[in-house]
């Protein structure tokens, strides 16, 4: 592992998110991130050259590489990448033979190449409305420390261009009725009874969207934050089923996300009662084992978390 890992005892500064988890570390793959420029232009070509999305690809991907989607670590999608393109990673990969992956992978890998040049960069878990017309679709996107602005500033790796409904893909506003919303705020304006939880999903033509599918992205984007950066497919006991949370579940919910919204607005306070949250609660932080349910439809596997990009599933 490289020596930049998250700290054990973390201060609640954004050089917190400088330095890499055990999700984002290279491992041996550490030079070729170095050799990419820490700028996230530069980061978000890289991701977009390394990693397609398993289902908005506009080529047929190989089924013999379907398995790339759960490959979780950046260390284990770069070994994939150079075992089919050994050469550095600004050399064009043919999209067909690229890492399937999604958005959490193109974020994650664009946040390890900043973080590998000591540039504070952490991943979000939310819904973007710059997609799909009337339709929230769940996203992941970066935010990187502007110091000289004390500011955040959300980028979105997979977005190369302006679209109608995003302007600048490289500063993307934050806030209610921004292109992206974090899923607390999703959260929040549901229980305030602001929005319709059915237009917030994967996707409008499947059923794996609404008030569960909501509740569980606030979980995960509270995991994002402590640098617990899991499959948007992994799923462990706090989380629901299409039945929805219990009032328990709920109030649970309510208070991460009252949580997040508050570090988001600058509260430290809030940042660490939301990270220790995530950190110390047996019931709410990731297990050393956790489900994932493979988007493919395939039976659900117990994957190990402890041992890192050495871990195998069963």
């Amino acid at each position: 592992m490289a020596e930049r890992m998250l700290p054990v005892l973390p201060d609640y500064q954004p050089g917190r998110w400088a330095v890499h988890t055990a999700y984002s570390d290279p491992g041996r793959f550490g030079p070729l991130l170095d050799a990419v420029p820490g700028q996230d232009r530069a980061a978000s070509t890289v991701a977009r050259n390394l990693i397609v999305h398993y289902r908005a690809s506009e080529v047929e991907l190989p089924e013999g590489t379907r398995s790339d989607v759960n490959a979780r670590w950046i260390a284990k999608i770069l070994e994939l990448d150079q075992q089919r393109h050994p050469a550095d990673l600004g050399t064009p990969r043919a999209e067909s033979r690229r890492v399937q992956g999604c958005c959490r992978d193109h974020s994650l890998l664009a946040a390890a190449i900043l973080r590998q040049h000591g540039i504070a960069a952490r991943i979000r878990y939310g819904f973007a409305g710059y997609f799909v017309e009337e339709f929230q679709v769940d996203h992941v996107v970066v935010e990187t420390w502007e110091p000289q602005l004390q500011r955040w500033r959300r980028f979105d790796p997979e977005v190369a261009s302006p679209l109608p409904r995003l302007a600048s893909p490289r500063d993307i506003p934050a806030g209610r009725g921004a292109p992206f919303v974090t899923a607390a705020e999703v959260w929040r304006g549901y229980r305030a009874g602001e929005i319709d939880p059915d237009r917030y999903g994967v996707d409008p033509a499947t059923e794996v969207r609404g008030v569960w599918f909501i509740h569980d992205a606030v979980i995960l984007d509270a995991a994002f934050r402590a640098g617990h950066e899991l499959l948007l497919w992994d799923a462990w006991d706090p989380m629901t089923d299409p039945s929805g949370p219990t009032e328990e579940q709920a109030g649970s919910v309510d208070r991460l996300a009252s949580l997040i919204v508050a570090a988001d607005a600058g509260d430290l306070d809030a940042e660490r009662e939301l990270i220790a949250s995530m950190t110390d609660d047996p019931q709410l932080r990731p297990p050393d084992v956790v489900n994932t349910i493979c988007p493919w439809g395939d039976p659900p596997v117990r994957s190990e978390l402890r041992r890192g990009p050495a871990a195998v599933q069963s």
